[in-house]
């Protein structure tokens, strides 16, 4: 079924130095752009991470320190990146969770604040968890009925992506889902508002939850103490909560989120 689009979608895959969305960095990138006409653009790209690539990383993904000695950084693609995903919707296999996250980071500590949360993100993977209950190459060869080779190679991972979602909407289509309040929906259309609420796990404010909204639309912290309390008390009645936050191991973006929260107070 082809895609009915809003604003282009840049399907992506990235291939990194580990699995930590604060200290990991890119090896590669790879963006695929599926235009309103049905056209497509691609980007593929190996990156230096700056920091030695684990061994183990490498046994994944082929990619080790020598063969991105002579890239170049992902400062210094930055902003053909940011204009290349430019008023773009973004997709992926386990991209709310990992890709988007981290790519988000690599752009702030590029220096470069790109309103992420204006896109809606589809998540193939969480589509295939929630309908059928499991990796790519086994969503790419239930749904595509075909064996996916060259796993891990950022691009074939990106391309396989695209015909996985094509695929679940033609399979999904009128089919029932029932969440696990048995609440039943017919989500699967072809709609990329409604591919995006049913591709997210929860209400996150920022990518990883560890800030959400309550069933009343409040922004909660979501860990620790303070789980499950509003930001704004937790900030009026706990002040160093915020210098803690900001000070320790937690996504730039996260930090991002909860300064806007700050600031926002500041003003009313």
């Amino acid at each position: 079924m082809k895609l009915q689009l809003k604003n282009p979608l840049v399907f992506l895959d990235l291939e990194t130095t580990g699995i930590n969305i604060v200290t990991d960095r890119i090896v590669e990138i790879a963006l695929v752009k599926i235009n309103l006409d049905g056209s497509e653009s691609e980007k593929d790209m190996r990156i230096n991470p700056e920091m030695h690539i684990p061994e183990e990383s490498t046994k994944i993904h082929g990619i080790s320190d020598e063969d991105v000695k002579d890239a170049p950084t992902f400062k210094e693609v930055a902003k053909s990146l940011a204009r290349f995903i430019e008023g773009c919707d973004l997709g992926g296999f386990n991209s709310n969770r990992f890709d988007i996250p981290l790519l988000a980071e690599e752009f702030l500590r590029a220096g470069i604040d790109i309103d992420m949360k204006k896109r809606k993100f589809i998540d193939v993977q969480a589509i295939f968890h929630k309908m059928e209950k499991r990796t790519l190459a086994a969503a790419y060869k239930f749904y595509c009925k075909k064996e996916l080779t060259n796993a891990h190679s950022a691009m074939v991972d990106t391309r396989a992506t695209i015909q996985v979602l094509q695929s679940q909407l033609d399979m999904y289509k009128g089919v029932e889902y029932e969440d696990n309040k048995g609440v039943k929906s017919v989500p699967i259309v072809n709609d990329i508002d409604k591919l995006s609420e049913f591709s997210s796990y929860n209400r996150n404010v920022d990518f990883l939850g560890r800030i959400i909204y309550d069933e009343n639309g409040v922004e909660v912290f979501n860990f620790g103490k303070n789980k499950g309390v509003p930001v704004e008390k937790v900030l009026l009645e706990q002040p160093g909560y915020f210098g803690w936050i900001m000070n320790g191991e937690f996504p730039l973006f996260t930090k991002k989120v909860l300064t806007n929260i700050k600031l926002r107070m500041k003003g009313k």
